[in-house]
């Protein structure tokens, strides 16, 4: 197996360990404010290298979100979430193209790209992913004002948590 591929198995693990095991017991908010969650496992596929196929990130995606949904009893919310990630990706990464394109053998990283591109790359996906994950999870757009809360207040903290995972792991792969 490749190192490429060891690390990202890897990251795969801890990301999903991570968020089942430790984030899913965090409640922030209290009992009357309900709409902040930490969600990082979708850092997992803004991680992945910049050549990895459309579908494979679109079914490593859909492995990703439905073993968080098997922990969280959400039967398929997270799946489509992660397979809607998974899907816009390129479009994102295209949105966000350097004059010069990309060195294809690399991540999109902090340290390959800067810190500016990163957060903005990166807040781009969570966002996105965030607000299709509490869509389909009302299922209407009936409740769009909780949508839109619920997106931005877990935005919010989510991207504090990966900010700091990338200061202090600064993955390079």
């Amino acid at each position: 197996m490749s190192n490429v591929v060891m690390t990202n198995l890897l990251r795969f693990i801890a990301l999903l360990f991570i968020q089942v095991l430790l984030l899913k017991n965090i409640h922030l908010g209290g009992q009357s404010f309900n709409y902040i969650h930490i969600v990082i496992y979708p850092l997992f596929l803004i991680l992945l290298p910049l050549r990895t196929p459309h579908s494979i990130l679109v079914l490593v995606g859909f492995a990703m979100g439905i073993l968080v949904d098997a922990f969280y009893d959400t039967y398929g919310v997270h799946a489509s979430a992660c397979v809607f990630t998974g899907f816009i990706r390129p479009y994102i990464l295209a949105m966000f193209a350097p004059k010069g394109g990309y060195n294809l053998n690399f991540s999109p990283t902090k340290k390959r790209f800067g810190i500016n591109w990163f957060l903005g790359y990166a807040a781009t996906m969570f966002f996105l992913h965030l607000f299709f994950y509490f869509s389909v999870d009302a299922f209407t757009f009936y409740y769009i004002a909780e949508i839109f809360l619920r997106t931005v207040s877990t935005f919010l903290v989510s991207m504090l948590i990966v900010l700091i995972y990338m200061l202090v792991l600064d993955p390079e792969e």
